[in-house]
């Protein structure tokens, strides 16, 4: 389940924003890119009747497509988190950190709340709120808030620390608080996903605090490659081999399964299959595989993508600049074409009022379309959301000096 990041601030100083445009443009194509690749996921868990059988990353059910299907989107977590490091870094330069402190936090116990209140009813479209997801919204939000507090650390330390977060949290693979307590609970919020019941209350837990804290850091310091004086040859260096290098460290410590992932890759039934088994890292939560695999692209995308914008280029880049309110309309779509679709495969429109997830659903056992109706649908999402997130960019533009509350929303 992937994200939201914070835009960067609209300037007033023609020049600045000459020079900024166009390296914005590159964070928002780049976040615009994961945001229409991850609807395809949540349309996936909505629709595909695998989805509701077994996991696409199980290689002895899955097939290649399906593998590559679930295995793009995971490009977009980390993408968020990073670039919400990175805008924050960007809102900060025209302000003193005191004011960005600020920012960073009241906005991460917003973004807590969307999850928790918003994020969760449109997954359920159940009003009791029988279950609370912890998910990509919630990380994003509590790591503004650890950052509000870092960025009065020197740059190279909160680079460093970030750093430690992303690379030594799997230390503790083999560290297990069992039970349903308050301890486990915690534990949980830090580095071992489950789910637990806590007085009348379900919680889901999917995205561990850790190594997105580090992931967050790691982009607000990359932030600093973005102000308007700094060399674009160099910046552009500088991303192509950090990305390069994200790579083949990757490469390098997969190959030996040295380190960086509790699951091993091992030979499978054919080349394919053991070439899926290689890149089948843990998400859940994210391994320093994952986020070298991830990130190393994402950061040589970066290198690659400051050119002025085409036709199309220039659409993507506006989901990448209304992301939250991107991230809303698509989930309240997805729930409400799923209702659809149920009632069409012969289901109750009530059974899609969820109590737990939806593929773990069981008034929907036996529902669910071909992997190719999951493509159309995406497709058609992306088409029906498009004049939406137009018209919304366009209305923050106009309105983003007077109207404070576009700033977290």
């Amino acid at each position: 389940m992937d994200t939201i990041t914070i835009s960067e601030p609209r300037v007033e100083n023609p020049v600045y924003k000459t020079k900024k445009a166009k390296r914005i443009e590159s964070i928002d194509l780049l976040r615009g890119i994961v945001m229409i690749i991850m609807a395809l996921d949540h349309i996936r868990d909505y629709f595909h009747a695998s989805a509701f059988l077994y996991n696409p990353e199980d290689l002895s059910q899955t097939n290649v497509l399906l593998f590559f299907t679930r295995w793009t989107t995971h490009f977009c977590a980390p993408v968020f988190v990073f670039l919400a490091g990175t805008s924050a870094y960007l809102y900060g330069t025209k302000r003193g950190k005191k004011q960005l402190s600020f920012f960073l936090f009241t906005r991460g116990l917003w973004l807590v709340f969307a999850e928790l209140f918003i994020v969760t009813l449109e997954w359920t479209f159940n009003p009791s709120y029988p279950i609370f997801n912890l998910q990509v919204i919630w990380a994003i939000g509590i790591s503004m808030i650890f950052l509000s507090a870092m960025i009065y650390m020197n740059k190279y330390a909160i680079f460093i620390a970030g750093i430690l977060l992303m690379t030594t949290h799997n230390l503790l693979d083999n560290v297990h608080v069992q039970g349903n307590g308050i301890k486990s609970f915690l534990w949980a919020l830090l580095h071992q996903p489950g789910y637990f019941t806590l007085g009348n209350f379900y919680f889901s837990v999917r995205y561990p605090l850790l190594p997105w804290i580090g992931v967050m850091a790691v982009g607000y310091v990359a932030g600093s490659l973005f102000i308007p004086t700094f060399k674009p040859k160099k910046r552009r260096k500088i991303l192509l081999l950090s990305g390069g290098s994200a790579i083949a460290l990757f490469i390098i410590l997969r190959a030996g399964n040295f380190y960086g992932d509790a699951a091993d890759w091992s030979i499978q039934k054919s080349t394919v299959f053991t070439l899926l088994s290689f890149l089948n890292v843990t998400k859940y939560p994210p391994s320093l595989l994952y986020i070298l695999m991830t990130l190393g692209p994402a950061l040589i995308f970066l290198s690659l993508s400051e050119r002025p914008l085409n036709s199309l280029t220039s659409k993507i880049t506006i989901f990448g600049r209304v992301p939250m309110f991107y991230y809303l309309m698509h989930l309240f779509l997805i729930h409400t074409f799923a209702i659809i679709g149920a009632i069409i495969s012969g289901y109750k429109w009530q059974d899609m009022i969820l109590s737990t997830r939806v593929n773990a659903s069981p008034q929907l056992k036996g529902y669910g379309f071909y992997l190719i109706t999951v493509y159309i649908i995406w497709i058609s999402l992306i088409i029906i959301l498009y004049p939406f997130c137009r018209w919304f960019d366009e209305y923050k533009r106009r309105n983003q000096s007077t109207k404070w509350w576009l700033s977290y929303f």
